[in-house]
């Protein structure tokens, strides 16, 4: 086999696994599996029916509050990594990862649906727009407020030589009063107590199902009427 065939196969190897790796990362996954589902007005929803809602996310109790923006939510997820060598080659090693979240409604134009997301068994798939990003490095201080945040963590940003260590931080809500999107399986459920404002004895809940998960999501892609730019 020549040389200019060996290289390429070689790049179309390469192509390949770069379009499979797209097509099949979780973001990617869970856009082309909520685009099949139909958007749906919370009074039409029927039981046992995959349906998808989009909404304004409420909290049910006191919200959770983001470790570095600060801000009210019903959902974050975080994670701190640091570039580390080895021999010739360096990676970024995870330090912290953490995602916490409660019980939350989705406000559709005043009808509620409620979400409850569980850890054990995990019952959804999720993936939040990372909107907080920090980062220090040799030449690169961390923000006073992302030092507090690092120390939180019981990270220290400089190594044993005093110097700035590389690292990296990411965050991703669900902020009370963002539009966001569920999909999963729809029940309507008896109120055991009132809700304030919300007039009727029963509310509906999207929940998950055998292999079916709740899909829960900020991407902005799959809100009805997005406009692609």
């Amino acid at each position: 086999m020549s040389t200019s065939i060996i290289v390429v196969v070689i790049i179309s190897i390469i192509v390949i696994i770069g379009i499979a790796a797209f097509y099949f990362n979780r973001k990617q996954v869970i856009i082309r599996t909520l685009s099949k589902i139909p958007n749906k007005p919370t009074s039409s929803l029927k039981t046992n029916q995959l349906s998808k809602v989009s909404g304004k996310a409420l909290h049910v109790k006191e919200p959770l509050i983001a470790p570095y923006s600060q801000r009210k939510c019903v959902f974050y997820q975080i994670r701190i990594q640091q570039k580390v060598s080895s021999g010739k080659s360096s990676h970024w090693k995870t330090l912290v990862s953490e995602e916490r979240f409660q019980d939350f409604f989705i406000d559709t134009n005043g009808d509620f649906v409620i979400i409850k997301p569980r850890n054990h068994p995990r019952n959804y798939i999720c993936y939040l727009v990372k909107e907080h990003e920090q980062s220090s490095g040799t030449f690169n201080d961390p923000t006073p407020k992302f030092e507090a945040l690092l120390k939180r963590y019981n990270i220290e940003s400089e190594n044993f030589f005093g110097l700035n260590k590389r690292l990296r931080y990411e965050e991703g809500i669900i902020e009370v009063g963002e539009r966001i999107t569920v999909a999963g399986i729809a029940k309507w459920k008896a109120l055991s107590e009132p809700l304030p404002e919300y007039p009727y004895s029963k509310i509906a809940t999207l929940e998950s199902e055998d292999k079916q998960k709740l899909i829960i999501t900020d991407l902005p892609e799959v809100l009805p009427n997005h406009r692609k730019r």
